[in-house]
């Protein structure tokens, strides 16, 4: 009867942890997608992003070509996923934003937080605490226009991590 009891509680124990270790995470991203000249181009976009498992939906703006994406409860997507499916509809993204919430106490310059597999670092931002879900802008390579990109190369060449391009690392300024 000890043995139930035992593996009872460490079951217990290993069901709490796992959920507090994925409490930080995104909720919503906004993604402006370029290249698009119809509404049948915003719908191969649409299909693409509604295709991934751990989409629950997606709100489109066909004036500003803006793609809302809302994940299902407890589940999320790195950046490079949302932004391979617009790619794989055969455009590009010109920026996209994430509603997160990340479990670090403050956020600043050279400040990271990890989710999952991948490294978030907070980039151009001023030290401030973090309550809530806040709005983050994606920097890198491949979330900006290839002529913003260039413009920031220069500004963040302060910051050894901006220029490597790692496809796990991702660099955010807090909007």
């Amino acid at each position: 009867m000890k043995n139930i009891y035992k593996k009872f509680i460490a079951l217990s124990l290993l069901v709490t942890f796992t959920s507090v270790s994925s409490y930080a995470q995104i909720s919503k991203v906004d993604i402006i997608a370029t290249g698009l000249t119809c509404s049948m181009c915003s719908n191969a976009i649409n299909k693409q992003l509604k295709s991934l498992v751990e989409v629950d939906s997606v709100g489109t703006d066909l004036n500003t070509n803006t793609f809302t994406v809302y994940f299902k409860d407890s589940k999320t997507v790195e950046p490079k996923v949302l932004k391979n499916a617009v790619e794989k509809a055969g455009f590009f993204v010109g920026s996209m934003v994430l509603t997160a919430k990340f479990d670090v106490p403050q956020i600043g310059d050279n400040i990271s937080a990890k989710m999952n597999d991948a490294t978030y670092i907070f980039i151009d931002s001023k030290t401030a605490a973090v309550e809530g879900e806040s709005e983050y802008r994606v920097l890198d390579k491949g979330f900006v226009t290839q002529k913003e990109y260039k413009k920031l190369i220069k500004s963040y060449s302060k910051f050894p991590s901006y220029k490597e391009e790692s496809e796990s690392d991702y660099h955010l300024k807090a909007i």
